[in-house]
């Protein structure tokens, strides 16, 4: 990427989703916004120095508009997580385990990060997730089987989880 930030943003159908990346890789994506200048303003200060580079993202692109459209697709991309806290980046790279359709519970993602009592302090590291979809935080829920939290709204959260389980059961 020659050193320097890279943007793009594009319409999925749900919506419009913006995705900046370093020479280390993917560093934030965006949930579908209403508007390609609402995406670009959710992918934060950085996005300021990015220059646009749509086919720099064309495989990604791809994929995340047939994940929107109800298709099942992996995001094996390598994320750029310079400077975000190691427990951060332990709870991010557990939940990336999580199969398609399914779900997990903060606990169980807090174990998997190494730190079992550590449920509520994984709620705080998604809520930080920069990359939705690709972390897929969206199946994480509360143990009692409740949605818990989701920084793009619980009504996207629902959506998502419907959409997955739709896929798994062959109902789309």
């Amino acid at each position: 990427m020659n050193g320097k930030l890279k943007y793009v943003t594009f319409n999925t159908g749900m919506g419009w989703v913006g995705i900046l990346g370093s020479p280390d890789g993917i560093r934030r994506t965006t949930l579908p916004q209403a508007s390609a200048e609402a995406a670009y303003q959710r992918l934060g200060k950085e996005a300021a120095s990015a220059e646009p580079s749509p086919r720099l993202f064309a495989s990604l692109t791809a994929r995340l508009k047939r994940y929107f459209q109800g298709e099942r697709v992996g995001f094996p991309d390598e994320l750029d997580l310079a400077g975000v806290a190691p427990f951060q980046v332990r709870v991010w790279q557990a939940a990336r385990l999580i199969p398609y359709g399914e779900t997990r519970s903060y606990r169980w993602l807090a174990g998997q990060a190494g730190n079992p009592k550590a449920a509520r302090a994984v709620g705080t590291a998604l809520a930080r997730n920069p990359l939705p979809i690709i972390v897929p935080c969206h199946r994480v829920v509360a143990s009692n089987g409740g949605l818990g939290g989701f920084s793009g709204g619980l009504e996207t959260k629902r959506r998502l989880l419907s959409l997955e389980v739709q896929v798994n059961t062959g109902k789309i």
